[in-house]
């Protein structure tokens, strides 16, 4: 079985964590180009959902900065991803559940996708990369 310990050390040995806390990292990706996006996952356990998961999410954009509406229906055409906003920040939001060892696949294909896509509509919405 996948342990949160495990994805700690994956993150930790391909990329560069810029936060961690129990039961959290943030840390940066590549994007296109010279771009960067910034990412968090959270273990988060919850018996009515099943146990484990991995929450990933990636910010926007400011939420009172970009057009809500244009980002939700961004969001709706993401194969993985729900819109959200957290603490003023606009996010695509993902889980994974922390079950067995396919989850590292499960977790990485997840993350570049999100990754990829909070990347691609942060430059639509703010033409710039602050995350």
């Amino acid at each position: 079985m996948t342990t949160w310990t495990d994805v700690i050390n994956y993150v930790r040995t391909r990329y560069e964590v810029l936060e961690e806390a129990d039961g959290w990292l943030r840390f940066r990706l590549d994007a296109d180009g010279d771009r960067t996006q910034q990412v968090s996952v959270h273990h988060v356990v919850d018996a009515a959902a099943g146990g484990a998961w991995l929450e990933i999410s990636s910010p926007v954009g400011w939420a009172d900065k970009i057009e809500l509406g244009r980002f939700l229906e961004l969001a709706g055409t993401c194969l993985v991803g729900g819109a959200a906003v957290v603490d003023g920040v606009a996010l695509l939001k993902h889980a994974v559940p922390l079950t067995d060892k396919s989850v590292i696949t499960e977790f990485t294909r997840a993350l570049e996708m999100v990754v990829a896509q909070a990347d691609t509509f942060e430059g639509e919405l703010t033409d710039a990369d602050h995350f």
